[in-house]
């Protein structure tokens, strides 16, 4: 415990770290509340410790990083193209209006960070474009 800081009125503020036994969290912040409610404090700040809502964190996270953009029906459709190696013309929207249409072969596919590698038959390249910038497959 640490004295910090006198003010004028002869209120004088600590910083502490406070040890409560408890089976959650959850339980020791409502103990923890209770005993500062029950003092004669003017006002309390907790600083840390609080883990209230991390199952809800988690949750959304890996909402998150499960993407809206592949469905199963999607997955299947790119997967087959890869397989048979299929000659297709990928529609891309590439952002600040610019378009363009892409005659390609699917060369890999990447769910984790949906990424497609294509490969541009007119001009013998390599492309990496992610899921998406694409706006349509057309076979």
């Amino acid at each position: 415990m640490t004295k910090n800081k006198a003010s004028e009125d002869g209120s004088y503020l600590f910083q502490v770290d406070i040890l409560i036994r408890a089976p959650s969290n959850g339980i020791a912040m409502e103990k923890l509340l209770h005993l500062l409610n029950e003092g004669e404090l003017a006002d309390y700040r907790i600083q840390s410790g609080m883990k209230l809502g991390e199952t809800i964190k988690k949750e959304l996270a890996s909402s998150e990083r499960t993407s809206l953009l592949l469905t199963d029906n999607l997955d299947a459709k790119i997967r087959g193209y890869i397989q048979s190696n299929k000659l297709i013309r990928v529609n891309l929207n590439r952002g600040k209006g610019i378009k363009q249409s892409m005659p390609c072969r699917i060369v890999n596919f990447d769910p984790e960070q949906t990424l497609l590698t294509l490969y541009h038959v007119d001009e013998k390249r390599v492309y990496s474009i992610y899921l998406n910038e694409i706006d349509d497959f057309i076979e």
